[in-house]
C-alpha cells in the first residue's frame, strides 16, 4: 500500500512537471475586418477632401490656407492683434455650424459666446485647434472634415455621423493666463 501511494505521488509529480500545451484559438481572425474599415475610412478622408476642394474652387473671393492640423481656413475679418492664444489662455468666441451646402446648422444666437481654456477643457477637435490659429478679433471660416469634428457618433442632434461641417467663428476676446505670455 505505501508502494502504491509512493508511485502515485511519484507519477503526480511527474505530470505537474510538464509544460501545458497553448491551446489554438478556435477563430483565427484574418485581419479583414480592421482592412475593411481602415479603406472606409481613407475613401471618406478623400471624398470630404475632394467636396472641400470643390468648395475651395466655387468661393473665388476667398483665400483658402491648409491648415497642420488637417482643415482649410479663410479669414473673413482680420484682428489687429499679433499674439496666438497659448496654453491655458481663456478664450471668448462665437460660432454658426453649417453643413457642406450653406445650410445653419446652429447658429451663434442659439449658442452664445463661449469660453474655452486653450488646451485644458474638452471640446471638439476641429475647433479646439482652430482656436489657436485665431487672433483676437479674427473672424474665420473653417472646413472641418468629419474625423476632426463629430465623426462616427455626430452629435446625437442635428449633425450627422460622418458630417463635415463648415464653421464661422469670431474670437471675441484672449483673457491672458499671466501677463508674461
Amino acid at each position: 500500500m505505501k508502494n502504491s501511494i509512493f508511485l502515485i505521488f511519484i507519477g503526480l509529480l511527474v505530470l505537474s512537471c510538464v509544460n501545458p500545451v497553448p491551446r489554438n484559438p478556435i477563430v483565427k481572425n484574418s485581419g479583414f475586418l480592421m482592412e475593411q474599415s481602415v479603406s472606409l475610412n481613407k475613401s471618406l478622408i478623400k471624398n470630404e477632401e475632394n467636396t472641400f476642394l470643390e468648395i475651395i474652387k466655387k468661393d473665388s473671393l476667398n483665400n483658402y490656407e491648409t491648415s497642420s492640423y488637417g482643415f482649410w481656413f479663410t479669414y473673413n475679418k482680420k484682428g489687429n492683434t499679433a499674439y496666438l492664444p497659448k496654453f491655458g489662455d481663456v478664450v471668448s468666441y462665437t460660432y454658426d455650424v453649417f453643413d457642406i451646402n450653406n445650410s445653419k446648422i446652429y447658429g451663434n444666437e442659439e449658442i452664445g459666446i463661449k469660453e474655452y481654456a486653450i488646451d485644458q477643457q474638452e471640446i471638439v477637435e476641429g475647433l479646439r485647434d482652430g482656436l489657436k490659429i485665431m487672433h483676437e478679433g479674427d473672424n474665420v471660416t473653417f472646413l472641418f472634415p468629419s474625423h476632426k469634428m463629430y465623426g462616427y457618433l455626430g452629435d446625437h442632434n442635428k449633425i450627422d455621423i460622418n458630417q463635415p461641417l463648415i464653421y464661422k467663428v469670431q474670437l471675441i476676446k484672449i483673457n491672458k493666463k499671466n501677463e508674461s505670455n
